[in-house]
């Protein structure tokens, strides 16, 4: 019998027992060390449009701090996501530990009253959201702008480079970049005006792909890559792709678990696996490259 399968078994009598490093829940108050935090920027005030905020354990005023901006997946109760900033934890995951300033940001409703937990809301409301809140960040927390990264998981993926690299000032923002499961530009969304038909689609997403100006790209999928691969095709000249295909399967070997409830997950990095060193290992090379 196999490994995983005998592992599998042993779970299923013995329950799931995982070292597990749970992601901050989202309180309210104001910015401290350790804690992560709901904030309602000037704004936007009166209203719920929200993101939140962690400082590192051993933030100081007079610190200086690689930041981690994330973007979450769509509302998808089969999967237990959201879509809201709050319950978001790839970010936690890439950063824990590494002194990083932690911030996910929101999609803005249509109506500017709140955060849109499907999709885009005012896709030229959520851009500016994050570009002035990046730059707020670094210059009232001590985020360091040359180590600015940007992360998502499924429709956060997606806007690593749909929102991302929008225009050439956004783009302009990052040291590099981190999706998991879906890419900007690898399939059609159909009965969207942003993602059909597919090949006016593709042609928008390669002309941002080109914004990359050779900073790194770690791009992560649970099982394969090779869509994606090949949706980027000959334009890994843009930059340093690496490519890494999940196995979730096997770092979990039953699912649902007191974890996840689904292989399409941003909780992977909240235990140790071979996948997660290699992560790792990248986002340290990638910050002293």
């Amino acid at each position: 019998m196999p490994i995983r399968h005998l592992i599998a078994l042993c779970i299923l009598f013995t329950g799931i027992v995982y070292a597990q490093m749970k992601t901050p829940a989202m309180t309210t108050g104001n910015p401290a060390p350790g804690s992560r935090v709901k904030v309602i920027v000037p704004e936007y005030a009166g209203t719920d449009v929200h993101h939140t905020l962690y400082l590192p354990p051993e933030w100081k005023p007079n610190g200086t701090y690689p930041v981690m901006i994330e973007y979450t997946g769509n509302y998808f109760p089969a999967s237990g996501s959201t879509g809201k900033v709050e319950d978001a934890n790839l970010g936690y995951g890439l950063t824990a530990g590494k002194g990083f300033i932690w911030a996910v940001l929101p999609f803005i409703e249509t109506n500017h009253r709140g955060n849109a937990v499907k999709w885009w809301g005012d896709e030229n409301a959520t851009a500016a959201y994050c570009l002035r809140e990046v730059k707020r960040i670094c210059a009232e927390y001590g985020g360091d702008p040359k180590n600015v990264f940007i992360c998502g998981f499924s429709r956060g993926a997606i806007a690593v480079n749909y929102i991302g690299l929008r225009d050439d000032t956004i783009a302009s923002l990052w040291r590099g970049f981190i999706t998991h499961d879906h890419y900007d530009g690898e399939q059609e969304w159909k009965g969207t005006s942003w993602g059909a038909p597919f090949e006016t689609y593709q042609k928008k997403a390669r002309e941002r792909l080109h914004r990359l100006k050779g900073r790194p790209v770690l791009v992560m999928r649970n099982g394969s890559t090779g869509t994606i691969q090949r949706f980027i095709g000959d334009m890994t000249n843009t930059a340093p792709y690496t490519f890494l295909d999940v196995p979730i399967k096997d770092i979990f070997p039953v699912i649902p678990n007191d974890i996840i409830m689904h292989p399409h997950t941003d909780k992977w990095l909240s235990v140790p696996s071979e996948a997660k060193s290699r992560v790792d290992a990248w986002l340290t090379h990638a910050m002293n490259k």
